[in-house]
């Protein structure tokens, strides 16, 4: 599968050799924006409810110059058993060599087993952009300013006129 912007190549290698090597991650459909991210575990983690755990994926990449990769949570995985990806999304850098891993909580209110070869995340690929920040006084006007959390009002409850 090709990016649509045009092919992007991201190197990969194994962490650990092992006789029983996952598959590499892959998109799960045409339209998919993530690659699922598999769990490279010797023997079962069990998170127990509110507990979080490192979980390795047995992957490390190269990803071009500006461009970041994302670890984000499963839904499936979020609505059936309520096990996320605590600090959501995780961001891999370019210059990063080390093995992803994903650091799993269960915010669910039974156990949580990962067992080895589970897809417990995934990544997008995205671009980057690098800004410089030039400090100002003053900064323009919006009709917004400076109103935040909840400031739209499109989530709030308001009485209604008829």
């Amino acid at each position: 599968m090709t990016d649509r912007l045009g092919p992007l190549e991201v190197l990969v290698r194994r962490a650990r050799e092992r006789d029983d090597a996952l598959p590499l991650p892959r998109y799960e459909s045409d339209g998919a924006s993530g690659l699922d991210l598999r769990a490279d575990v010797d023997e079962p983690v069990v998170l127990a409810p509110g507990r979080r755990a490192l979980i390795p994926t047995g992957l490390v990449i190269e990803l071009p110059d500006g461009y970041e990769a994302q670890v984000r949570p499963r839904s499936g995985l979020a609505l059936r058993h309520g096990a996320t990806v605590l600090n959501s999304p995780g961001t891999i850098d370019a210059d990063y060599r080390g093995e992803i891993q994903v650091i799993l909580i269960n915010l669910g209110e039974d156990d949580f087993v990962v067992q080895r070869g589970d897809r417990v995340a995934q990544m997008v690929v995205a671009p980057v952009a690098h800004v410089h920040l030039r400090e100002q006084a003053a900064l323009r006007p919006t009709q917004r300013g400076e109103g935040g959390f909840g400031h739209t009002g499109r989530n709030r409850r308001e009485p209604r006129e008829d």
